[in-house]
């Protein structure tokens, strides 16, 4: 067993480091000031994580999905912020929940949760979400630092090796067939 009492076996594909790219969708920030895409890149630099690729795109379904096919071949977790509200530039969600193999449902219910307890009934207009594509991990959460900040440091910081080594599996053994 584990310091949390989790099975030692269920956890020996979890990865210490891994490799990310950060995606910040906006129409109007930039790199001076792009708050919530810096504080993702120092947030997993700080927890031992890699940045292979950061990049602002504007949110037009089609960049998304662009960046998203051009990933550097380390990248095992892709981190989205921006895009997720209800205005009608906010695409982020539709492009890439239509892309996922499998969803992580319960980021996007957890998220809205521990955001509910900071900001009211306002938190069920938020449309975090995560999924599976292909051996990528895709965490998408508001372009908001404080909502960036609630997200990396309570939920996808604490479970991002873990979840990384159950989609790619490495240290794994496999089973016979």
């Amino acid at each position: 067993m584990t310091k949390q009492g989790q099975d030692v076996g269920h956890r020996s594909a979890d990865r210490e480091s891994v490799g990310c790219a950060v995606i910040t969708v906006s129409d109007t920030r930039t790199p001076a000031t792009d708050e919530s895409g810096q504080l993702i890149c120092n947030l997993l630099a700080e927890a031992g994580h890699r940045v292979e690729q950061y990049r602002i795109l504007q949110d037009e379904p089609a960049l998304i999905v662009a960046a998203l096919q051009t990933l550097p071949p380390d990248t095992a977790a892709v981190l989205i912020n921006g895009g997720t509200g209800l205005a009608r530039r906010d695409t982020t969600y539709e492009t890439i929940h239509r892309l996922f193999d499998k969803e992580i449902s319960g980021f996007g219910e957890l998220f809205r949760m521990l955001s509910y307890q900071e900001i009211g009934a306002a938190a069920m207009l938020s449309r975090a979400t995560a999924g599976v594509i292909g051996s990528r991990v895709i965490f998408s959460m508001p372009g908001a630092p404080r909502a960036v900040e609630l997200a990396m440091r309570k939920l996808i910081l604490p479970e991002l090796g873990h979840v990384v080594g159950l989609v790619r599996g490495l240290g794994q053994k496999s089973k016979p067939e």
